[in-house]
């Protein structure tokens, strides 16, 4: 395995990561090359500052070596063989680097509509991706989109502190508005109606995450149990945030490594 790549990918990640390390070898590498591309134009603009030039650069090494699938730097190279080998579209990738240059610029979003288009690109092309590094057939397609989605939505309500740190808002205002609250700074929030907010939110969540997995028959039991998995990990957090919506101010809610033992056996069982 790849130590640099394994490096960048478990540095920003639990769940994927641990979730990826079930799959096959040969499907474990080319997740892992996927991911570290991903990772690495998420972290062009999530640090501070934000790196604009980096990621303009990345988008151009990217797009410049489409047709060769080959390029100097590394991380974009060792995408672009699998990118190249698993038939990736294009407009997937263009799709995901829209998004990432969208975080340099834009700090809220107003409609669900507006969050929906920016999670198509950051989380629902990742999903494509994903199908075409398993071999699926485009009907798993819609699944996986819907994966993506549930997944990348429960990360924007367990991460509404550090988005706050960031100046991001990816919760639609309309939302937060319809609840009463004039923001998610924890220091603007009432509890009650913040609660209500959040089940409202997380209600979301769950339809997408019921509406993903009607795709796990697509999957053959090998491949299953990885993304039963990843899927059951989210759970967990969403469940847990459930009980103690507040808890989002006071910690980055993530699986600890016997919780993941654990949900790995029920994974292995099937149990979704």
């Amino acid at each position: 395995m790849d130590e640099e790549l394994k490096e960048i990918f478990s540095e920003n990640s639990t769940s994927y990561y641990y979730s990826s390390l079930v799959f096959p070898k040969n499907i474990r590498e080319d997740v892992f090359k996927l991911y570290a591309y991903v990772r690495t134009a998420d972290d062009f603009v999530d640090e501070k500052p934000q790196n604009a030039e980096a990621l303009k650069e990345f988008r151009e090494e990217t797009f410049d070596n489409w047709e060769s699938g080959e390029s100097e730097d590394r991380i974009v190279n060792v995408f672009l063989e699998v990118a190249r080998e698993k038939n990736f579209e294009k407009e997937w990738v263009e799709a995901f680097l829209d998004s990432m240059a969208a975080d340099l610029d834009k700090e809220e979003y107003e409609t669900l509509d507006e969050t929906l288009e920016y999670i198509h690109g950051s989380a629902e092309v990742i999903g494509l991706m994903m199908c075409a590094i398993l071999g699926l057939d485009e009907e798993a397609y819609r699944s996986a989109e819907m994966l993506g989605r549930s997944m990348q939505y429960c990360n924007f309500i367990r991460d509404i502190k550090e988005d706050n740190e960031l100046g991001r808002q990816y919760l639609p205002t309309e939302e937060i508005e319809k609840h009463g609250l004039e923001g998610l700074e924890e220091d603007e929030v009432e509890k009650e109606k913040f609660e209500a907010f959040m089940e409202n939110q997380l209600e979301k969540y769950w339809e997408w995450q019921r509406e993903a997995e009607k795709g796990l028959k697509h999957l053959p039991y090998r491949i299953r149990v990885p993304v039963i998995l990843s899927s059951r990990l989210y759970k967990y957090t969403a469940k847990k945030i459930e009980k103690d919506p507040m808890i989002v101010y006071r910690e980055k809610v993530r699986p600890s490594k016997p919780r993941i033992f654990y949900e790995l056996l029920a994974s292995l069982k099937g149990r979704k």
